[in-house]
Formats: structure tokens, C-alpha cells, sequence
């Protein structure tokens, strides 16, 4: 019974998750991992829906956590389709900054948890955190899934 009862008393610490520290060095595991969210986001930057949709696996999808203003909240999931059609050619400059990136790699499985804001003409526009689900298909990590929330409130830019 006693060794029972020492059994129980145990306690396994479990750490949290850590947050990232900044942006891996490219030659390594988490940066192979990034490499696909960076070119997705300079596609983004260039406004070009094509070099957006080679960084992703082709089913898989987006889903966006709206938080408005007034405090309304929504959820929209798209297909890539509707999410490379929502990138359109524009005069305005955009850009999206993450930041200290927390990745997680299980042999051919990564996740990436970083908070972004998104600018337009260099303005905050809204921000929130980005949720990056990745597969390592034939030696090449690509995109599966983009969870983010956002907001246009308490934005730093």
C-alpha cells in the first residue's frame, strides 16, 4: 500500500510550452519549417496569390477569428481558393511581421504559434496571433492549415 501512496505522491513537473525567441537560423530544423510561412508571407507582401499557394498542401485550408471593433466576434474557414482569391493586386503595400515564433517539430509534423501585426502603407491595420499547422511531404514542408485571430485594437506598430 505504502509504495502505492509513493506512487501517487509524484509529481511530474510539465513544462509549458515555450515562446519563441526570434526567428531560427535557416539551416536548421525550425528554420526549414519557417522557410514556408516566410515565403508565404512575402507572397503576400508581393500581392501574388500564385507564390502564396506553392507554400501550401492543397488540402488544406484557413480559418480567421474576427474580433470587430464593437466587440462582435466571427469565424470564417476558407478553402485556399477563396483565401489566395482575398490577395489581389492593389496599390497599397502590405506587409504582415511576426514575432517570436514558438515551433514545435514531431518528425514530419510542425506547428508554429506567433503573434503578428499586418500592416497597410505601413500603418497597423490589425494584429493578433497566427496558428501554422505544417507536413513534411517528400523532404518539403508545406502548409496545411492557417489559424489567426484578429483585431484592430491594441495593435503595436
Amino acid at each position: 500500500m505504502s509504495l502505492i501512496l509513493a506512487f501517487l505522491a509524484q509529481v511530474t513537473p510539465v513544462q509549458p510550452m515555450p515562446k519563441g525567441t526570434g526567428l531560427p537560423p535557416p539551416g536548421t530544423d525550425e528554420g526549414a519549417v519557417m522557410a514556408p510561412i516566410n515565403a508565404m508571407l512575402a507572397g503576400l507582401a508581393a500581392r501574388d496569390s500564385a507564390a502564396i499557394l506553392a507554400q501550401l498542401r492543397p488540402d488544406g485550408g484557413a480559418t480567421v477569428a474576427n474580433e470587430a471593433p464593437n466587440g462582435v466576434r466571427t469565424v470564417r474557414h476558407m478553402n485556399w481558393t477563396e483565401f489566395a482569391a482575398s490577395v489581389k493586386p492593389g496599390p497599397e503595400k502590405y506587409e504582415e511581421r511576426i514575432s517570436n515564433p514558438a515551433i514545435e517539430i514531431d518528425g514530419d509534423i510542425a506547428m508554429v504559434w506567433t503573434p503578428y501585426t499586418f500592416f497597410i502603407d505601413g500603418k497597423a491595420h490589425h494584429c493578433g496571433v497566427d496558428h501554422f499547422d505544417l507536413v513534411r511531404d517528400t523532404g518539403s514542408w508545406k502548409i496545411v492549415n492557417i489559424t489567426w485571430s484578429a483585431r484592430a485594437t491594441g495593435c503595436e506598430g
